[in-house]
């Protein structure tokens, strides 16, 4: 498996239950890890202001914040991955926690190796690194990518929009754009989108791409009720309409 961990990637674990911030950070730091616990939304600020952080383990049912909120700050505040760990399991919490902008989510009780697995799925998506299938077309060496008026840079991971001016992305909202860019013009079904996206780590379809789907219309698309950009295709997927030129 590909693996573009670095030694000494640093990960925020924040979860009220001492236990288990104690039997992630172990196993973590047995993968090369290293971590920093915070049991709840204060004290992950303070930890979040005190050093570098490359990701974030949070759970959702933490005293006095909700996790969602957490999350929304996060989201608002600052740029790394996130990752839901939590009991609930609900489809709508799901669902609002990648509306959000958390990266993936994990329901309690997980098996340690699937959630070591995802951490770095996300970590390498974030890095821009995942390993293409064989199947992906080649591209022009430009490292700029054009279309509607957006610039996307691939080495900066920036999308400029058609005023210039930033287009603020997650990491999975940037690497779902990549993947829609790399094949303007194919119909893609949610299964390869998630293929792509996470590899041999991609779960059994949950939503998980339709709620990205939509946060991305929302920065990139006109109207976004009525998409022209990200079109669906009915019983198929999801299309990229426009032409990409790389100048």
């Amino acid at each position: 498996m590909l693996s573009t961990q670095r030694q000494g990637d640093r990960l925020l674990i924040v979860d009220d239950e001492a236990d288990v911030r104690s039997l992630l950070s172990r196993y973590f730091a047995a993968q090369g890890f290293d971590t920093v616990l915070a049991s709840d939304g204060e004290e992950m600020r303070h930890r979040l202001a005190e050093g570098h952080i490359d990701l974030v383990l949070l759970d959702l049912g933490l005293p006095g914040e909700d996790g969602l909120a957490i999350t929304h700050y996060l989201r608002e505040t600052w740029r790394g991955p996130v990752v839901i760990v939590t009991g609930r399991g609900d489809a709508g919490d799901r669902v609002v926690g990648l509306e959000l902008g958390a990266d993936d989510y994990v329901t309690k009780p997980f098996d340690l190796r699937e959630l070591l697995a995802r951490v770095r799925s996300v970590l390498r998506r974030a890095r821009g690194t995942a390993a293409p299938p064989a199947s992906t077309p080649m591209k022009p060496e430009s490292h700029i990518l054009s279309f509607e008026g957006f610039a996307l840079d691939t080495r900066a991971r920036v999308l400029n929009d058609p005023h210039g001016q930033p287009v603020d992305l997650t990491s999975g909202e940037y690497a779902l754009l990549r993947v829609l860019v790399d094949h303007a013009n194919e119909v893609l079904s949610r299964d390869q989108l998630m293929s792509h996206l996470y590899g041999r780590e991609a779960g059994p379809f949950d939503r998980a791409i339709d709620v990205q789907i939509g946060r991305l219309r929302r920065k990139i698309e006109p109207d976004a009720l009525h998409p022209r950009v990200i079109k669906s295709v009915r019983g198929a997927g999801y299309i990229f309409t426009p032409k990409v030129v790389a100048p």
